[in-house]
């Protein structure tokens, strides 16, 4: 099968140029998916999206797009959180007439911090019509995040000069994986959420709190499907599992679909049954909820 791949600017600022690609299904007006790749924010870019997914996506009938957005440190979390905010706008706005798609019916789709973006992004005034969250997280105001890892820190101990040596001034919105050494400091150092936030998680929790999904969940939060590995190391299992009670105590339809054995990142290898499952349940929640 033969993608369509387009580029788009959906927003200029601090003389950095945003984008997405457009993956088109060639169905006119099909349903989109807008895919937010992760990184913790930190690192990455839109072209992490896995080809094979897409394939697959575009075969269901969907067209997809794979959107960046400024990267932290050197961007604060209300800002990357603003360009998610605005490339939805500039779907809905844009994506009929110069995509032809229909922006009445799009869903997010995330992985990690992308993931945690994309449940953010239902409690936004305009909201997708439902999230896909791959081993995403809805509160970054919890231990996990707020404590030094267990596990990051059974790695080789990184100085502040090495974190502070890999990142900049400059505004980016694509960063190569030696930024994770400043994401595995953070982890390390328990100050991921203050580093990328730029609040004090002590004084200032009350504005960190907008930014957390979970503390912002309403009645009209969009139908989410969660899926987790039950031996992540990097974001807790427990996170999709507390998302998902949350959403049932709002009366929000969720489906929590736990991956035995399998951890962080497990839906690289498409080849794995269990990848291939997982995508039959994802593309069963986009048939009802899409």
């Amino acid at each position: 099968m033969t993608t369509n791949i387009s580029t788009y600017m959906y927003k200029k600022v601090n003389n950095c140029s945003l984008f997405l690609d457009f993956y088109s299904s060639n169905i006119k007006n099909s349903p989109v998916l807008v895919y937010i790749h992760g990184g913790a924010l930190i690192f990455g870019s839109r072209k992490d999206i896995i080809p094979k997914q897409v394939e697959l996506y575009n075969r269901a009938g969907y067209s997809v797009i794979s959107l960046e957005y400024r990267l932290a440190p050197e961007t604060k979390l209300e800002y990357i959180v603003e360009d998610v905010r605005d490339a939805l706008e500039w779907i809905k706005e844009k994506g009929q007439v110069m995509l032809d798609i229909d922006p009445s019916r799009v869903a997010i789709v995330g992985s990690s911090a992308g993931a945690y973006l994309g449940l953010l992004s239902g409690t936004f005034e305009y909201r997708p019509n439902a999230i896909i969250s791959f081993y995403g997280y809805g509160d970054i105001l919890a231990d996990w995040y707020e404590r030094p890892s267990e596990h990051y820190c059974k790695m080789p101990l990184v100085t502040r000069e090495e974190a502070y040596n890999i990142i900049g001034n400059e505004v980016i919105a694509q960063g190569d994986t030696e930024r994770f050494i400043y994401y595995l400091y953070c982890r390390q150092k328990g100050i991921w959420t203050r580093e990328v936030s730029g609040y004090h998680t002590l004084f200032q929790k009350e504005e960190i709190m907008k930014f957390c999904p979970i503390n912002n969940i309403d009645s009209d939060y969009p139908p989410t499907l969660l899926i987790h590995g039950d031996k992540d190391t990097d974001v807790p299992y427990q996170q999709s599992v507390n998302m998902s009670k949350k959403l049932e105590e709002h009366g929000v339809y969720n489906k929590l679909i736990t991956v035995k054995n399998e951890g962080h990142l497990f839906d690289n290898d498409m080849k794995k049954s269990t990848s291939i499952e997982t995508f039959n349940q994802v593309l069963d929640f986009l048939r009802v909820n899409l």
